[in-house]
């Protein structure tokens, strides 16, 4: 011991001597009057408790949508926030109203895990809506309304409350869709009541399965009083159509924050003004996946069932928790609703040249829509659905919904680089450690897909509308080897490819094909189209015609044979001959027509080598290309059988030129 008092340890052995703590400094404290030592570095935060505390973190706002033209904004409404909310609660308990009781469920805003949070100072009152007549056990609870949340809320709901929720490696949500990883198209319904048994498309190739009025209000109540038994539901209010003057006001109800966000990333965000002012929604679906339909209801033929309700505008889904029910049924509300207007909806991409040209690209799986709508040297207008009106074209969603199997950032580097904070990724396989996803795993299921706004996408055009399109280009991967890689179109034969939307499926494509396998789905899109396709073939050519563009049919598929036997076209010609028709210097080449087809073929195109221009050139045994051109003809026809006995107008003119355009 030191002589101050104070022990000093020496380890000569080890060659080592601790410093005396008597030379340390001593640490000073200051003494306030009242004589309690305090530290004085930093003023304490206003705060009494803990959750008061949190609840200092966040301040409110609103979701928007990144670029606004504020010409267009509407001035904030006068009434009080306390009101608004009321208001809000108000619609959406209508919304979520059983058929057979007089009012809609007590409900109340935010997220009832926070319930017991101490409230913010500042504020005293409580944002919650209740009905003025109780009849029933529901109407003794509240639900909780989870508007319109932020990804980042989302995000959160999704880790804490949805089992295999989890974020990626690029920071993307990742979430199971259950057990149904795709869609069910025969599980889809459709009322038929007195005017959708006169307007839709109804019998032999049709998407539209019929249902009663009454079946639907059963399914909708079942879907109601489960959300209404949950603790919480979210909603969103959103838009479809970038075109103001004829977007469509959404709602959907769900149970799932992975539905929320997915809906929240591919409808059209409102910005605050525009959330204050929605009002009563054009539209709404309820979302009720994770529960069953009874069997034993009249049209029911499993416990999944996707409803439509278009004298209601209302869409019911139960049974299944595949977000992409949702995207698609809504697609079909506007392949519905738009024509009514004289707008015409399109399945189709849509990009725009710096001299504000545009093209449209319409093409089943596999023939490169995405690849080629997707050009980094004109801008993007969407990836999959469009209106074309009056105005113009504009797009239908706020985002897109990628395919994921086999990406890679080489192949696809806009989608791999979308793939971060925000996006949806569904079924996708990942490592346990480092969260990075394998594309390439099919564990799950090959139907791994990517949610994101379209903002994700460097070259996307905000707002997403454009000029009317100077071309319309029709892709097809023709497996047989026998379509040119190019040929323009004239109206009629517009219509007639248009109407057949052909392509091929080849081996890799789906199990067991092995041959060419053609396939056809009318407008490009069969599942979704809600009228006969001849209306929607009529509405295209009526446009074009009026504002002057051209059509084409482009193969990406074979040349100089049939799939395992000939090549496929090279990107790189399909690319130029893109180029061509963008830049309007095809339109100024020497042509030549093909037997049976009729196609017009350009003779020469620089960059691409003149012999593939011509199919047959491309064939060492012409017999064999003779006998599959007259293959494939046939089958063309065969397809068109169903549409041939429709009558477009007061005769049957139309329907004439449309058979003539075909091939002979």
């Amino acid at each position: 011991m030191a002589d101050n008092g104070e022990f000093s340890f020496t380890n000569k052995a080890a060659g080592m001597n601790l410093v005396d703590r008597s030379r340390l400094p001593r640490i000073h404290t200051h003494v306030n009057k009242n004589g309690i030592c305090h530290d004085d570095s930093a003023q304490p935060v206003k705060a009494q408790t803990i959750d008061e505390l949190h609840s200092l973190q966040k301040k409110k706002s609103a979701p928007t949508t990144p670029i606004k033209d504020s010409s267009n904004a509407s001035t904030f409404s006068v009434i009080s926030d306390e009101e608004r909310q009321k208001l809000q609660l108000q619609s959406i308990s209508a919304s979520l109203a059983s058929l057979t009781r007089e009012t809609g469920p007590k409900l109340v805003k935010g997220d009832p895990a926070r319930k017991s949070e101490t409230p913010r100072v500042a504020h005293h009152h409580h944002d919650y809506f209740t009905p003025t007549i109780s009849v029933s056990d529901s109407a003794l609870k509240f639900t909780h309304v989870l508007y319109n949340l932020s990804p980042a809320e989302l995000y959160e709901q999704a880790i804490k409350y949805e089992h295999g929720s989890f974020i990626t490696e690029s920071g993307a949500l990742a979430t199971l869709s259950g057990a149904k990883t795709g869609r069910s198209p025969r599980d889809k319904r459709v009322v038929k009541d007195e005017t959708t048994a006169e307007e839709l498309w109804w019998g032999k190739g049709s998407p539209n399965i019929e249902m009663d009025e009454h079946t639907f209000l059963v399914n909708r109540e079942r879907a109601v009083d489960y959300l209404n038994s949950l603790d919480k539901v979210f909603v969103n209010d959103q838009f479809l159509n970038w075109d103001p003057e004829h977007r469509i006001k959404v709602r959907i109800v769900s149970a799932r924050a992975y539905h929320s966000l997915f809906m929240h990333n591919m409808c059209i965000r409102p910005t605050p003004e525009e959330l204050e002012d929605f009002g009563t929604p054009d539209f709404t679906i309820y979302n009720a996946g994770q529960f069953p339909c009874n069997r034993y209801t009249h049209y029911m033929t499993s416990s999944t069932s996707i409803d439509l309700n278009l004298a209601r505008r209302e869409m019911v889904i139960l049974g299944t928790q595949y977000a992409g029910e949702m995207k698609k049924g809504l697609f079909g509300v506007m392949h519905y609703l738009m024509p009514k207007r004289n707008i015409l909806s399109l399945h189709s991409g849509c990009n725009m040249g710096k001299d504000g040209d545009v093209a449209l690209f319409f093409g089943l799986s596999g023939t490169g829509k995405t690849t080629l709508s997707t050009d980094h040297n004109r801008l993007l207008i969407g990836d999959d659905e469009h209106c074309w009106s009056d105005n113009g074209v504009s797009n239908i969603e706020g985002g897109c919904y990628a395919k994921c199997i086999d990406l890679s950032r080489e192949k696809e580097p806009d989608i791999w680089n979308a793939i971060k904070f925000g996006t949806v990724l569904e079924n996708v396989v990942f490592d346990e450690h480092t969260r990075e996803v394998d594309y390439t795993d099919k564990s799950v299921t090959e139907n791994t897909r990517a949610a994101y706004p379209i903002e994700y996408i460097p070259n996307a055009k905000i707002p997403c509308v454009g000029p009317h399109p100077k071309n319309v280009i029709l892709l097809a991967c023709d497996a047989f080897g026998v379509l040119p890689p190019v040929s323009k179109l004239s109206l009629a034969q517009t219509m007639y490819h248009f109407i057949s939307g052909y392509t091929a499926l080849v081996a890799g494509t789906e199990e067991g094909i092995k041959e060419p396998q053609a396939t056809f789905s009318a407008c490009f899109g069969a599942a979704f189209i809600m009228l006969h396709p001849t209306k929607y073939a009529a509405m295209l050519a009526e446009k074009m015609q009026k504002y002057g563009a051209t059509g084409w049919l482009v193969n990406t598929g074979w040349s100089g044979g049939r799939y395992g036997v000939g090549n496929r076209i090279k990107l790189s010609y399909t690319r130029r001959i893109i180029d061509a028709i963008h830049s309007g210097s095809l339109l100024d080449a020497n042509y030549t027509k093909t037997e049976v087809f009729g196609l017009e073929i350009p003779i020469e195109l620089e960059g691409v080598p003149s012999d593939i221009l011509n199919p047959i050139n491309t064939w060492e045994d012409k017999a064999a290309y003779n006998a599959t051109l007259l293959k494939l003809a046939g089958l063309f026809k065969k397809n068109f059988e169903v549409f041939a006995s429709y009558q477009i107008g007061t005769d049957n003119k139309l329907t004439e030129e449309i058979l003539a355009a075909g091939p002979n």
